[in-house]
């Protein structure tokens, strides 16, 4: 056994501050905000079939229509199934998206639980004949990504940094025009579910403008603890869908190419909760004990470089000094350097990729603290924190009775996931804004 080397702790830099702007942005946006009249979702207004690409469905029924992503008659146009639940009452269109990165598993896997008959069945949570309003599941976005186990599609670009689409443009910008004209553009709210990007895991939290009123109230319907105030990236779907003003969210849990059995729980959990709180299905919603606004963050990083050992996953709450992985290199056998917690604090994400560089994120990490004893009361025995919804039913309780803590702060660049690693793909593509914050959304 060789000797530890010792690492100086390097300062972590934590804006302390949320920006004015921001802060006046929400705090303006909040206290104008007047509740909707939308008359045509009373129970008396005048209610009957929808129609999706050209057919039409019943009130109080499903049907499963497949949308083709690409208008062509030679080669493959990659239908989608997109499962319409159109209930017998008036409401709003809720649109619930999975997999626009085709490698992020935890939206196919709760959009499939979700159209199971353990809740459409009669009398189950999304039997048609109890909803009020339409929720359109669509499983899998981006089906070739899907297929080839890839983030991107076939012509290497993101879809979800293509938004609003262009139907004469390249072929992902072309499949974006059809997503906004089919799916997008009619909705009166969207939930997006993703995971983390390759090499690296998230806990599950949202990502949301709350200086958007609407998107504000969907991010706290979800009913989970972790809130990421954020701005779109430009080009991403919920950036163009709060453009024209309809309420989106975020959901990120879990990694690439795996199944998070928590995750999707947890969106399972959340997308239920948000449909309670619109009225759409029966029952009360839950909320969590607490919830987490975060407007910045900061990262624990890679001192030296070669293999990570990590101790510690996503979700994991971690006190000052505490050692988050060990870094060893096989060319210098018996030398390990630690990695710390640099404060008490969150590990929102954590990386999955062994090996590592100097400099290189080993956490993205939510210093917390000032609120540290209310995060261990909700921790498991190998310090994890458990998020609403990932074991059993939480306790029933009234908006009033759940305390917001805000943890004020900047994201590095202006993203949430700037900081890690991004992947360029080729010249002409990057040419068009790719790679530049592979992650998020």
């Amino acid at each position: 056994m060789g000797g530890k080397k010792k690492v100086k702790k390097t300062k972590v830099r934590v804006a302390v501050e949320m920006p004015k702007s921001r802060r006046m942005a929400i705090e303006e946006a909040m206290a104008s905000h007047q509740p909707e009249d939308h008359p045509e979702w009373d129970r008396g207004a005048e209610w009957g079939d929808v129609r999706f690409y050209r057919k039409r469905i019943k009130p109080g029924t499903l049907r499963t229509i497949h949308l083709p992503l690409l208008e062509v008659e030679l080669g493959d146009s990659w239908p989608i199934p997109i499962t319409i639940l159109h209930g017998v009452r008036p409401g709003p269109t809720v649109t619930i998206l999975g997999a626009i990165h085709g490698d992020e598993l935890t939206g196919p896997s709760a959009c499939t639980h979700l159209l199971s008959n353990a809740f459409t069945d009669i009398g189950k949570e999304l039997d048609p004949e109890k909803l009020a309003g339409t929720v359109r599941i669509v499983p899998v976005v981006n089906l070739p990504g899907y297929r080839s186990k890839s983030r991107y599609f076939p012509d290497g670009r993101d879809l979800n940094r293509q938004f609003p689409g262009d139907l004469k443009g390249p072929t992902t910008r072309r499949v974006a025009a059809q997503i906004v004209r089919n799916l997008i553009e009619d909705s009166d709210a969207i939930i997006d579910l993703h995971s983390a990007a390759k090499g690296r895991n998230n806990m599950p939290q949202i990502r949301a403008d709350l200086a958007h009123v609407g998107t504000n109230l969907l991010a706290k319907s979800f009913g989970i603890e972790i809130i990421l105030d954020s701005k779109p990236p430009k080009g991403s779907l919920r950036k163009f869908a709060n453009s024209i003003d309809i309420p989106s969210i975020t959901y990120e849990g879990g990694g690439a190419n795996l199944l998070d059995h928590e995750s999707v729980k947890v969106a399972i959990y959340g997308v239920l909760n948000s449909l309670r709180i619109m009225k759409m299905i029966p029952g009360k919603p839950n909320r969590p004990k607490f919830r987490v606004l975060a407007s910045g963050s900061s990262w624990i990083r890679a001192g030296e470089g070669g293999l990570l050992d990590m101790f510690v996953g996503a979700g994991t709450l971690m006190k000052n000094g505490e050692v988050v992985a060990s870094i060893s290199d096989p060319a210098t056998p018996g030398l390990t350097v630690d990695v710390v917690a640099p404060e008490d604090g969150l590990v929102i994400g954590a990386a999955t990729n062994p090996f590592t560089s100097a400099g290189m994120p080993v956490g993205h990490f939510l210093p917390i603290s000032k609120h540290l004893k209310l995060l261990e009361e909700q921790v498991d025995e190998n310090g994890r924190f458990v998020t609403c919804g990932s074991h059993g039913e939480p306790s029933w309780r009234e908006e009033v009775d759940v305390d917001e803590v805000a943890l004020e702060g900047q994201w590095s660049d202006d993203g949430v996931d700037s900081e890690w690693t991004s992947t360029k793909i080729n010249d002409d593509v990057d040419t068009d804004g790719i790679g530049d914050n592979e992650e998020e959304n």
